[in-house]
């Protein structure tokens, strides 16, 4: 399971980006393309045209990090979209990589408890 402590913000591509780019072109892509801070401390996920694959972008400390994920089978429920990003929350990141829908209806809500008894 994919746990990133630190992160603020969830940033996805709208449509599809060629996921041959590297850790260089995907940044670029995040400054010069949407206009975003790929330094922040944030997760820009990127998915190929046949949705099956998608990569991660994460900026810590000295570095980068450069997540891959490919389907055996299946593909992620991608939202569709102008270009540019939506923003989403590590809960609804973790729906799409789990092959749900961002606009899960069946999902419980968060329960914050502060007493057992």
């Amino acid at each position: 399971m994919l746990t990133l402590p630190g992160t603020h913000s969830v940033y996805l591509a709208y449509g599809s980006t060629d996921l041959r780019k590297s850790i260089d072109g995907l940044a670029a892509l995040v400054q010069e393309g949407f206009g975003l801070d790929p330094f922040s401390p944030a997760l820009f996920v990127f998915c190929n045209r046949e949705k099956n694959k998608l990569k991660i972008l994460q900026w810590e400390h000295n570095g980068f990090w450069l997540f891959y994920r490919r389907l055996e089978r299946g593909t992620f429920r991608w939202p569709s979209g102008n270009e540019g990003t939506v923003t989403v929350s590590s809960r609804e990141l973790r729906w799409l990589l789990d092959g749900l829908a961002l606009s899960q209806r069946q999902a419980h809500t968060k329960v914050t408890a502060e007493t057992v008894i």
